[in-house]
């Protein structure tokens, strides 16, 4: 969606884009409106580079680990994204142009490692509190915590 607006000395448009983590941000772009028009080149939509085939990005290309993840992205045209991709199994990265649809199963994917990581830290944490409270419940039994320790 554009619109273009002037105020004054100065004109400006509006473009929304989504981000590969499915949020939508406005980027307002200006251009001095005194400027005479005959002077003004009709800006040229930049040569992109085309999206690579369809792939899993969450997977190495150099030791197949499913554990990369995006360091850097950016807007490589209108439909695709210019990802850098690290595997920190094998300390590989890689740059790529990809489309918004393959950014956003990468995205999918992301989120359900980060869920997978939160399930796991909470089971890890329960299992480290039980036995904090075994030993401190086998310490009480012994009579090895006095009104000191406190």
């Amino acid at each position: 969606m554009r619109e273009m607006e002037s105020h004054g000395e100065q004109t400006h448009y509006t473009k929304r884009v989504v981000l590969p983590s499915g949020k939508t941000i406005e980027v307002v772009y200006f251009k001095d409106a005194d400027e005479p028009r005959a002077t003004q080149p009709e800006p040229q939509a930049p040569e992109h580079a085309p999206a690579e085939a369809h792939q899993d990005l969450h997977v190495c290309i150099e030791c197949a680990s499913e554990l990369v993840y995006p360091v850097q992205w950016d807007e490589a045209g209108p439909e695709n994204w210019n990802v850098l991709l690290h595997c920190p199994n094998c300390d590989v990265y890689r740059e790529g142009v990809f489309s918004q649809d393959n950014v956003e199963e990468f995205d999918e994917e992301l989120d359900r490692g980060g869920d997978a990581l939160a399930r796991d830290y909470k089971r890890l944490m329960r299992a480290n509190m039980a036995e904090e409270i075994e030993r401190f419940v086998g310490a009480l039994e012994a009579d090895a915590i006095l009104p000191e320790d406190f």
